[in-house]
């Protein structure tokens, strides 16, 4: 049994698949601003929908501050998921509070790079998030990257990847905040899948 850490479902982009987090009790609900990703959605549409006890977060790519903080105010949104090349100028500009800054671990030949970076960021962001690959994310795989169990990690952070309700128990060994799930959890780019976000949480909150 996994012990009880936060749950982030990201690349909502309907109301329905919304409702069905809302009614499980998701922590955090993750909707993306990048016109490239097909899970894209925009502030107005989100800033429609009800919202209950959950944070919204919105994944950015490349906007500037300016537009970044646009978007949070029509769409409602609680953080920010920065997944570019956002220095740590642009997350104080946006309030350290606020800021959930990407990395992708599998960039670092050595722990200790990866830990230098971390601390540059540690007093601009409340959360850092770890993703598979080396850039963006949705890559629909897990972290390769043994060395990040044993990473000195200052802040708390999320782990993303390929995780879905049949790989969950591996994220336990990262020992995550939470836990970030979107291709995992789908039918299709953007379409979620009800009964595996059901299982999903169930699993994570150890329900059986």
């Amino acid at each position: 049994m996994i012990r009880q850490i936060k749950i982030k479902i990201c690349g909502l982009t309907s109301l329905e698949d919304l409702k069905v987090c809302q009614e499980l009790g998701v922590d955090m609900t993750g909707f993306i601003f990048h016109p490239a990703s097909p899970r894209c959605v925009s502030a107005d549409q989100v800033g429609r929908w009800p919202r209950k006890n959950e944070l919204r977060v919105g994944v950015f790519v490349d906007f500037s501050v300016e537009q970044v903080i646009k978007v949070m105010d029509t769409a409602g949104l609680d953080l920010v998921q920065l997944h570019g090349g956002q220095d740590v100028s642009f997350c104080r500009a946006l309030g350290r509070k606020r800021v959930i800054k990407v990395f992708w671990p599998e960039r670092y030949g050595l722990t200790q790079d990866f830990e230098r970076e971390l601390a540059r960021y540690r007093e601009a962001c409340t959360y850092f998030l770890f993703d598979a690959g080396r850039d963006l994310g949705g890559h629909g795989r897990r972290i390769e990257c043994a060395w990040l169990k044993k990473a000195e990690v200052p802040l708390p952070f999320l782990l993303a990847g390929g995780l879905c309700p049949d790989n969950l128990h591996l994220a336990q060994e990262f020992g995550p905040w939470g836990v970030d799930l979107n291709s995992g959890v789908e039918i299709s780019p953007g379409r979620k899948d009800r009964e595996k976000i059901i299982r999903a949480v169930k699993k994570l909150r150890g329900i059986k």
